[in-house]
């Protein structure tokens, strides 16, 4: 069973949730809004470009100017060959600037994260999310890149999914600017021109090379990972990317790891009569949330945002040409089964889909800020590490389930 912490603090969060909820729904939104919005009660950490913290630096982005899509970049340590000379005050904000030579510079994997929060909480700069996406990024040797999607009721579906393809989209437009910049550069050197730090943007001028990525990024090793509904936009990206092939050159997505699916149907399975109530996340709470999310005259669960393998109905995309996918589950939660049987589904077509089932554990119980120290917690993060480097470390299979 839980410990007697888990189940005091899952009293207080599912009553702040439900409050949360209902006070969302009996204020109504008089007009259509599209932008990111950012809940008041939330604790957040803001971004510290050097890594003299933890060994992690952080950079925050807004992508889009019309959605006010942002982005926060989880740039480990590791990144850097060399230790010497690896803070500058050269950048905009100080902190970390790569070398201009790329001699230090080390190419990473990178991973686009996607947080929880049941829809209409949450975000790239809380507590909870940041310190497990430094810990990600250390863990797995990776930069991250937590994408902070719109959220509801201000938002709701498609928008948190289209924001999930256009950070893939932008991801791939910063690796072929890159690309371009470097190109442009050999052939200045060439001729005996002098650089000057010049800079290749689009044809707008609105999306400029960014020095993190185009120093460390390797879009060929480009993983996909989603905490509670942020799994729902994962899958939904992973698909994107399969439907997209080389349309999003050069990111190739290598695998995806889906953390406690948001997932739910019209037609309850074992665990949803078993667990209704279950901590944290009670069914009752999710639906309302779902509420606020689904489009309001098309209210279904069996949505495909909601349902990826609805009853009755073929699936909208050939599941055996998804990415590698680990789905992590927990004994305690009441969504559990629905994931379970997606992974069954994916291992069925030959897809690697191992599943990772925690006893005595909860959802949200390896990202909840609280829990993050916990053993189960520990241990969930370093699974996840070992088996997805089995698809962005360049050594080879090394580590195996």
């Amino acid at each position: 069973m839980p410990s007697l912490i888990v189940k005091v603090y899952s009293l207080l969060f599912k009553y702040n949730l439900n409050r949360r909820l209902q006070a969302l729904i009996q204020s109504p939104i008089s007009h259509p809004f599209n932008g990111v919005v950012s809940r008041a009660d939330e604790s957040i950490i803001t971004s510290n470009p050097s890594f003299s913290t933890d060994g992690v630096a952080t950079k925050d982005l807004h992508i889009d100017s019309l959605t006010c899509l942002s982005l926060r970049i989880y740039l480990p340590q590791s990144a850097l060959i060399s230790l010497r000379h690896s803070e500058s005050g050269e950048g905009v904000y100080g902190g970390y600037v790569p070398e201009k030579n790329g001699k230090n510079c080390k190419k990473l994997p990178v991973i686009l994260q996607f947080h929880g929060g049941a829809w209409v909480t949450g975000g790239i700069d809380t507590v909870s999310n940041d310190v497990f996406c430094r810990k990600l990024a250390k863990s797995c040797d990776a930069i991250v890149i937590a994408v902070g999607y719109r959220l509801a009721p201000e938002s709701r579906f498609p928008a948190a999914f289209e924001d999930g393809v256009a950070a893939i989209k932008w991801l791939g437009k910063q690796a072929n600017l890159a690309e371009c910049s470097r190109s442009s550069l050999d052939k200045r050197i060439v001729n005996g021109e002098k650089h000057r730090g010049r800079q290749i943007v689009d044809g707008f001028g609105a999306s400029m090379v960014e020095p993190w990525l185009a120093a460390h990024l390797d879009p060929s090793r480009c993983v996909l990972l989603g905490v509670s509904c942020g799994a729902n936009i994962a899958n939904y990206v992973a698909r994107y990317a399969v439907e997209a092939g080389k349309l999003l050159d050069p990111v190739i997505v290598v695998a995806q790891i889906l953390m406690y699916p948001f997932f739910i149907g019209n037609i309850p399975t074992h665990s949803e009569m078993k667990l209704p109530n279950s901590y944290l996340y009670d069914k009752a709470t999710c639906i309302l949330a779902w509420k606020l999310f689904l489009p309001e005259t098309d209210f279904n669960l069996d949505h495909l945002a909601a349902n990826p393998l609805k009853p009755g109905k073929d699936t909208p995309l050939d599941l055996k040409h998804m990415p590698p996918t680990l789905t992590v589950v927990a004994q305690y939660d009441w969504m559990r089964d629905r994931a379970i049987a997606y992974s069954e589904e994916l291992r069925r077509v030959n897809v690697d889909a191992p599943l990772l089932d925690y006893k005595d554990a909860v959802h949200d119980f390896a990202t909840l800020n609280v829990l993050q120290k916990t053993p189960k917690a520990q241990a969930c993060l370093e699974d996840i590490s070992i088996w997805v480097k089995k698809y962005i470390s360049l050594r080879g299979n090394e580590f195996s389930y």
